[in-house]
């Protein structure tokens, strides 16, 4: 029995034609081939009769249209049905005279024409198509939806609602892009949001980690190579950028790119053309360059490890992604979205993290940052016994109660000791940081906690903080 791309036990067709012969036919075979039908005598009944079921929460899965009709014709029908937030499918229906009307139709947007007398295969073939590419691009959009969110950049921090509107501005254009940023920050989440937000949105994304590829093989790896170039080279290869040819190609870990290689692609993003290892003849390419890094690219052109002429190519856009710790106030929206995608790519249903484990993570440094966190809350979840992940589920990963990534809470360094101070000065500065330190530790790393028992407001406790590196 047919069903329609919502999982509906019928599909529902519907027929407008002024003729009642041919409804009352199309209607009768039509339901022996298990589907529902409703019918309408021209454009303006059967917009109606589309408003009617919609409204009552049932959807046409693929319209009949005739094309020369009183009162609406095909095409009038058609432009109606392209102003509507829902539009099924439309096969039009015409006479051999009206041949050349369909066909603008179907460059209009139609599925499909059928020419009168309807052969009853063909028409059943048509119905069937057109419900497939409708599921293919209901389930595309599904897919699109799900990426979307796998890559969306997550919090309400002010560092992070300021990179999300850097991102809306800049995505519309070609400029290439330098995200800079620690490991784990997330570096390669702001590109994919840049993409998703883009024209290029439906192309290639093409990643390719610099720090992986060997010296000697990175060349072939971006730009390709034809057959017998060099041993071990048996057939031709399509490079990285050729294969993100009208989509975006990310440089991940741009700063360790070999010299020879930071050359060849300064030229390529400079001559849009890219010519294989071995080969003699050069292509053209399109497409959006993003590069991140982790390293001082600064440092790295004083030291002539990295071009300056590239990096200015590169840098058109600059993009900084904080560490955790400037936007530590996400944690709890970061690990709930990471729950939910994890529940949603694995198929099975959302855990949570119990408050005590919330509060668990709020010790942590995190030096590993956004990846860290990903990590330890898939752990979790793994661990877990039931659907709430416990701070004992987290603190065995971590090891040993709170392990080598939380705040440091007991033992005093001797150079720490305020009685070792060299100065009065030095002493009052140190007996504040070890008493906030361990007030800390007592609270579980829980900075409001502290806070409020200390008769401080947060803001002044988290500039402490920073100012003896205690975060």
């Amino acid at each position: 029995m047919p069903t329609d791309s919502a999982g509906e036990s019928r599909t529902h067709i519907l027929v407008i034609d002024d003729e009642g012969d041919i409804r009352q036919t199309l209607e009768l075979m039509l339901k022996y081939e298990g589907y529902e039908v409703w019918t309408a005598k021209d454009g303006l009944e059967g917009l109606a009769r589309l408003e009617r079921e919609e409204a009552a929460g049932r959807r046409v899965g693929v319209v009949l249209c005739d094309v020369k009709m009183p009162r609406m014709t095909g095409l009038e029908f058609q432009a109606a049905l392209e102003k509507r937030p829902s539009r099924p499918p439309l096969i039009m229906i015409s006479g051999h005279s009206e041949i050349s009307v369909a066909v603008d139709a179907v460059k209009r947007g139609a599925a499909d024409f059928l020419e009168k007398p309807l052969d009853t295969n063909r028409l059943l073939v048509s119905i069937d198509n057109a419900l497939r590419v409708r599921r293919l691009a209901s389930e595309n959009t599904a897919l699109r939806k799900q990426l979307g969110l796998r890559w969306q950049l997550v919090g309400k921090s002010s560092a992070i609602v300021a990179l999300r509107e850097q991102i809306a501005r800049v995505a519309s254009s070609d400029a290439s892009i330098l995200i800079s940023g620690e490991n784990g920050t997330g570096k390669e989440v702001v590109a994919r949001s840049v993409q998703l937000s883009s024209p290029r949105a439906g192309g290639a994304f093409v990643t390719v980690n610099c720090a992986a590829i060997p010296a000697e093989l990175i060349e072939s790896e971006l730009f390709g190579h034809e057959k017998g170039s060099f041993t071990g080279a048996h057939e031709r290869r399509v490079g990285h950028f050729e294969a993100a040819h009208g989509g975006t190609l990310f440089l991940d870990e741009i700063g360790d790119m070999p010299l020879a290689a930071q050359a060849k692609v300064l030229r390529a993003l400079e001559t849009r053309e890219i010519t294989r290892v071995g080969g003699n003849q050069s292509s053209a390419i399109d497409l959006r360059v993003i590069a991140a890094t982790n390293t001082d690219l600064a440092a790295a052109i004083e030291a002539k490890t990295f071009r300056m002429d590239l990096f200015y190519r590169l840098n058109v856009v600059p993009l900084r992604v904080p560490p955790l710790r400037e936007h530590i106030e996400d944690l709890p929206l970061l690990a709930e979205h990471f729950l939910a995608d994890l529940a949603s790519r694995q198929g099975r249903a959302t855990q949570e993290l119990s408050a005590e484990a919330l509060d668990f993570l709020g010790t942590l440094d995190f030096p590993g940052n956004v990846r860290q966190l990903r990590n330890l809350i898939e752990g979790g979840c793994a661990l877990a016994a039931g659907t709430t992940i416990s701070r004992a589920d987290l603190e065995a990963i971590v090891g040993n109660g709170a392990g080598r990534f939380a705040r440091p809470t007991a033992g005093v360094d001797a150079q720490d000791d305020p009685f070792e101070a060299a100065t009065f000065e030095e002493f009052k500065d140190k007996s504040e940081a070890l008493f906030i330190q361990l007030r800390l530790a007592r609270n579980e790393g829980n900075v409001k906690r502290t806070a409020e028992e200390l008769g401080m407001q947060r803001s002044h406790l988290y500039k402490k903080l920073d100012r003896y590196g205690l975060r």
